[in-house]
């Protein structure tokens, strides 16, 4: 299978693309450099160059307070982007797989957010991660959009990417102990999106791994736990104190109702997900 991979620099674009090679697929991993989304004429190019099988999108702009301060660049990278490697993978008859977000929701939900909750988002980065799945929908119907969060793994600068170093520093962590999600390990996402590709069936997927999930605070001192370290390095903080521009859900829990009833068995619980990220052979590790 020939698979293009956008956003291949990225965190998960790496593991995708470490992923596929291991099934023994050709890949073409595009980082932002080689292939800007957010123009048309190039992403046509491409893929007219590459004629791939499967294009998985792994490319977005992360930062959600910078998306709050510069809206044109959020739509521009979010939710343009999307609308034109779907349209690029119809011309070539290519499936094509989009990330989205959690924070498509607004946080009010106790509990979980399956498909069937309508998306409400609070940030200007909600708002065009949800605009670029609906716009990559109409402008593909063989598109299959996949919301996740909370993902943390090898090569990762987020909190939960970096926290196991921070604690083995022996250096105090502050964790926001008000804000709840569930933590996905970027190596298990990368199994389940190339699944999807081989599924090829439109839709809306909830790729989270397993568990009841955790506010940050829980998950660092899940890491310490599994580290040997004291728990008190873990500081609890509220999420108020740390005035961040852009609004965040106070809750984004995911859950998803279709994969199952399509074949897909459950991700590991996410504790897995941390023991396999800190384990000495990580190196080795394929998203199998």
């Amino acid at each position: 299978m020939r698979v293009l991979v956008t956003g291949a620099g990225g965190l998960v674009g790496r593991a995708v693309s470490k992923d596929c090679r291991t099934h023994g697929d050709e890949v073409f991993a595009l980082d932002h450099q080689a292939l800007d989304i957010a123009s048309a004429e190039l992403v046509e190019r491409e893929l007219e160059r590459i004629q791939p099988d499967a294009v998985i999108n792994c490319a977005a702009w992360t930062d959600v307070d910078g998306c709050e301060r510069d809206h044109a660049r959020a739509q521009a990278a979010n939710a343009d982007g999307p609308e034109n490697l779907a349209r690029a993978s119809r011309t070539v008859d290519a499936v094509f797989v989009t990330i989205s977000t959690d924070y498509v929701f607004d946080g009010e939900k106790d509990g979980f957010y399956t498909q069937d909750d309508e998306p409400n988002p609070k940030s200007i980065y909600g708002l065009v991660k949800l605009a670029g799945e609906r716009q990559a929908q109409r402008a593909n119907a063989r598109t299959i959009v996949v919301r996740s969060g909370f993902i943390f793994g090898p090569g990762g600068r987020n909190f939960l990417s970096t926290v196991g170093e921070r604690l083995r520093r022996q250096e105090q962590v502050s964790a926001i102990a008000d804000a709840w999600g569930t933590p996905t390990y970027a190596i298990h996402l990368a199994a389940r999106l190339r699944e999807l590709v081989l599924l090829d069936l439109p839709g809306t997927y909830h790729v989270v791994n397993s568990g009841d999930g955790a506010a940050y605070d829980e998950f660092a001192r899940a890491v310490g736990q599994e580290l040997g370290k004291d728990q008190s390095l873990v500081q609890s903080v509220l999420s108020s104190a740390l005035k961040r521009p852009a609004p965040r859900p106070r809750n984004s829990r995911l859950r998803c109702l279709i994969s199952e009833a399509r074949g897909l068995s459950p991700l590991p619980p996410w504790r897995d997900g941390i023991r396999q990220f800190l384990s000495p052979d990580r190196s080795s590790q394929t998203a199998t």
